[in-house]
């Protein structure tokens, strides 16, 4: 796990090293452990390094290969990478180091870029090839790292996070209309390519660009799992109970997989079905003295602020080294501040300040961590998904819109100042195009498909990324097992929507977990007082809103921010995101990145 960043110039002119090296600069967080420049004529490669897998200098990035006339820079982990290893030193490859990297060079030299496809894991990746002059971009299957791009017609720059290409500088920095009603809609996700600046995009996942040396290129889409019963016909027919073994034996994959490091690997264990699962999977495999780690925070608005007694009853039951962090009021403010700051995209979501502040205290004592996002999107966890059940394939959008969507397309012309509103509801017809593609053979199975390779991908892969990677901490999350994914989306969907949801996966971890842990209701990293804004936390929203920058920007109506400002609690999402939060949010991001 690493930062990586980059540029290639189309112009004739050299690449801008010096441009390169304040974006890797601005990464030192997500690689403490070291960092590298290299460039040739119109490319230059920039890496910060998070020393996981081969702990040696040989294994430090950017890595070239002047034999196979290849350079690379790489962010992520090849779980698979032994077998890998093993399989081109068969074919004649030799190799220095026992990283992943090198792995990934040389299995790129020997497939091209559909080397990805023989990848088990999680990257972003940047491969330029002497000979040719291309330039290749890869990202995993479920858009677990993050790969953001800027350019024009003389160059391309690329990074592992946003603010990583603002300090590159020279940036289109004008906030994207359909991004700004996406996150309006879409509870601060702008998912797909865009960013909520103009002048940034992402490269999508499951996606390969090749870039030519004039600037020209082609890109691939090389994963779509098509959710339809016969995607996997070795698993055709199944009884309940089959499919249950077959979840539990993917998931067992899943988690072994990522305990591949040569550093030691805890848990986030908040206490829910699935990282209490992750746990109970590692006890089962042997792993001992494992390092768990739970969070808590002050009540707020009559909601408590921490689950501990479902964490402490997992830790008791598995004998794991549990620590217990509990975040005071006092700590919070600033906790905020730091986690806004820590954040590439706008992020609505409460839980970043709490992953931003488990994660500091947690890479105290381990540098990777295995978490449970990604359940509930790919297991039908969410209360918008049983809406669905039986809903005609043909309705699926207006279906999912009434339950997702924070509020309707109309509904914008009350928030946003009239020259940032569209004439158009781009995030309908975003979640349309998407419903309406072949393959999905019900309702749910086409929201499953757009939830898994869509929205996960900004919230909540990106939470966790940014959130865990402020403090050089590398989190692993075996329910995006791209394996696993394929499995969960092949599933008949009654299996999955029983038991409120997630029934396959709470039928599965029966035999593992105490059932307290898995009939609870469902809960959350619970930070009431961002739920409840008052106090400091208001305080610092109604200084971002009323500030002389949003005034100049001119996102929302003012009188409508008035009369929040006077009602915190007035206006709430259909999801419930607190509205009030949701404006301020934006406001305090930008101006923390001094847009």
């Amino acid at each position: 796990m690493c930062g990586l960043s980059g540029e290639m110039r189309f112009d004739g002119a050299g690449a801008d090293m010096g441009a390169v090296g304040r974006m890797t600069e601005a990464m030192h967080e997500r690689g403490p452990d070291g960092s590298g420049l290299w460039s040739q004529g119109p490319v230059a490669l920039g890496h910060r390094r998070l020393k996981i897998i081969d702990l040696s200098e040989k294994a430090a990035q950017p890595m070239v290969d002047p034999e196979l006339g290849l350079a690379v820079v790489f962010n992520g982990c090849l779980y698979n990478y032994g077998e890998l290893r093993r399989e081109l030193r068969a074919a004649g490859y030799r190799f220095c180091s026992t990283s992943d990297t090198e792995v990934l060079m040389k299995a790129f030299h020997r497939w091209g870029p559909a080397c990805v496809e023989h990848f088990k894991g999680m990257f972003a990746f940047a491969v330029f090839e002497r000979a040719t002059g291309r330039l290749t971009l890869g990202r995993d299957r479920l858009g677990i790292k993050p790969l953001y791009l800027a350019g024009d017609s003389r160059r391309l720059r690329f990074a592992s996070s946003l603010p990583a290409l603002l300090a590159g500088g020279e940036v289109d920095t004008d906030i994207d209309p359909v991004a700004l009603h996406h996150y309006m809609t879409f509870h601060s996700l702008v998912p797909g390519e865009r960013t909520i600046l103009a002048g940034v995009r992402k490269l999508p996942a499951a996606t390969v660009r090749v870039i030519e040396a004039d600037g020209s290129g082609t890109e691939h889409r090389y994963w779509d799992p098509p959710h339809t019963r016969g995607a996997l016909p070795e698993h055709a027919g199944l009884s309940g109970a089959e499919w249950r073994e077959a979840v539990l034996d993917a998931l067992r994959v899943a988690v072994r997989r990522r305990m591949v490091a040569d550093v030691p690997v805890g848990v986030l264990l908040s206490g829910g079905l699935d990282s209490s699962l992750i746990v109970a999977l590692l006890a089962e495999q042997g792993q001992e003295d494992l390092a768990t780690f739970s969070i808590g925070f002050e009540p707020a608005g009559g909601e408590r602020g921490d689950e501990f007694a479902y964490s402490d009853l997992i830790a008791r039951r598995f004998g794991t080294d549990h620590h217990r962090i509990r975040v005071p009021d006092a700590r919070l403010l600033e906790g905020l501040q730091d986690a806004v700051r820590a954040m590439s995209e706008p992020m609505v979501s409460h839980d970043c300040v709490a992953f931003y502040l488990l994660s500091q205290e947690v890479a105290r004592h381990v540098k990777v961590v295995q978490s449970g996002q990604g359940a509930d999107e790919v297991f039908a966890g969410y209360s918008w998904f049983p809406p669905l059940a039986g809903v005609p394939r043909e309705q699926a959008a207006d279906v999912y819109a009434r339950a997702f969507f924070d509020r309707p397309h109309a509904g914008l012309a009350a928030i946003l100042a009239p020259d940032r509103l569209l004439s158009r509801d781009a995030s309908g017809e975003f979640v349309r195009e998407h419903l309406s593609r072949p393959g999905a053979e019900t309702a749910l199975d086409a929201v499953l498909r757009l939830e898994t390779t869509a929205m996960l991908v900004d919230d909540p892969v990106k939470r966790v990324d940014n959130m865990s990677m402020a403090h050089g901490l590398e989190a692993r999350t075996p329910f995006l097992d791209h394996e696993l994914v394929e499995l969960a989306a092949a599933c008949p969907a009654e299996l999955k929507l029983a038991h409120g949801g997630k029934g396959v996966l709470k039928d599965a971890a029966r035999r593992l977990l105490p059932a307290e842990v898995i009939d609870r209701p469902k809960g959350y990293f619970p930070v009431p007082a961002v739920r409840h804004l008052d106090g400091e936390l208001l305080g610092l929203v109604r200084e971002a809103l009323t500030s002389r920058a949003a005034r100049e920007r001119g996102l929302f109506r003012e009188e409508y921010v008035a009369r929040l400002l006077t009602d915190p609690e007035r206006d709430r999402a259909t999801t419930g995101v607190n509205t009030l939060w949701q404006l301020g949010l934006l406001e305090l991001w930008l101006q923390t990145h001094g847009l």
